[in-house]
């Protein structure tokens, strides 16, 4: 079922009017017509989304403000979300890179992700700049929450210094730190099992050339817990998603109960 997001105030007596590109694709690259069922969430700008979502019907095209009319069915609690809220703090990578790395964080669950100006990243776009990267990044990570069912747009964030990025992570609940030169898994596996839901993720992923000691010495003082992910060492694209993964399984057993 085709999912769109839309703000409060589109939402009114029991329907919902949706605009802009989401009208056009609607109307002209869907095709869709009035009977058709859709799925509408609702952006309140809270960092842990929405609580619910919308089953509606379409009902017309209103053709002088452009906007597809849908009728509410029912609301129904969102199920698709995390119990603890993660932020991946992404060590800049190369541009298509980045792309990738937003579009699999979205599909994993991530909460928002913010690139990161390090001492070794092959990229060097300064903290406060890129609004351009950063308006086509949040277009990919709408994207990406549209085909993969999430119930809220993760949030892309601007290009941050790593001493901006290890303050904000510090004041997580839990602060880990991915580090090719710690070994073994049982520190991982002791830190992932005792978190709880509800509590807030931070995880500070290095770039392609890696951390620089210093980077890693000033996330420990904040707090920073530095694991390994096994044995070998993994690419910038690929530990964020690994350890993603791991969370998104453990924090999904516990919420079912599953074992």
């Amino acid at each position: 079922m085709q999912r769109f997001f839309v703000r409060p105030e589109q939402i009114a007596d029991g329907y919902v009017r949706i605009g802009g590109d989401d009208y056009t694709h609607i109307r002209n690259a869907l095709r869709m017509r009035p009977g058709e069922a859709l799925m509408v969430s609702e952006q309140t700008g809270a960092s842990e989304g929405p609580e619910g979502e919308y089953y509606c019907i379409l009902e017309s095209f209103d053709e002088e403000e452009k906007a597809a009319v849908a009728k509410v069915a029912y609301f129904q609690e969102s199920r698709q979300e995390l119990p603890c809220p993660i932020t991946l703090y992404q060590g800049l990578p190369k541009s298509e890179k980045m792309e990738f790395i937003i579009q699999k964080a979205v599909e994993l669950g991530a909460a928002r992700i913010v690139p990161v100006a390090m001492k070794r990243c092959v990229v060097k776009l300064e903290a406060g700049r890129g609004d351009k990267k950063t308006a086509r990044w949040q277009a990919i990570a709408e994207s990406a929450a549209k085909q993969c069912g999430r119930a809220r747009i993760p949030e892309v964030s601007g290009v941050l210094s790593y001493a901006e990025a290890v303050r904000e992570a510090s004041a997580a609940d839990v602060f880990l730190v991915p580090y090719e030169n710690e070994k073994g898994m049982a520190e991982t596996r002791r830190i992932v099992s005792q978190i709880a839901p509800g509590q807030k993720i931070a995880m500070m992923i290095g770039p392609e050339g890696g951390f620089d000691e210093d980077e890693i010495r000033q996330a420990r003082e904040a707090g920073g817990h530095t694991i390994s992910l096994g044995k070998r060492i993994l690419r910038t694209e690929t530990a964020g998603m690994c350890l993603l993964s791991i969370l998104m399984f453990r924090l999904e057993e516990n919420e079912t109960g599953d074992k």
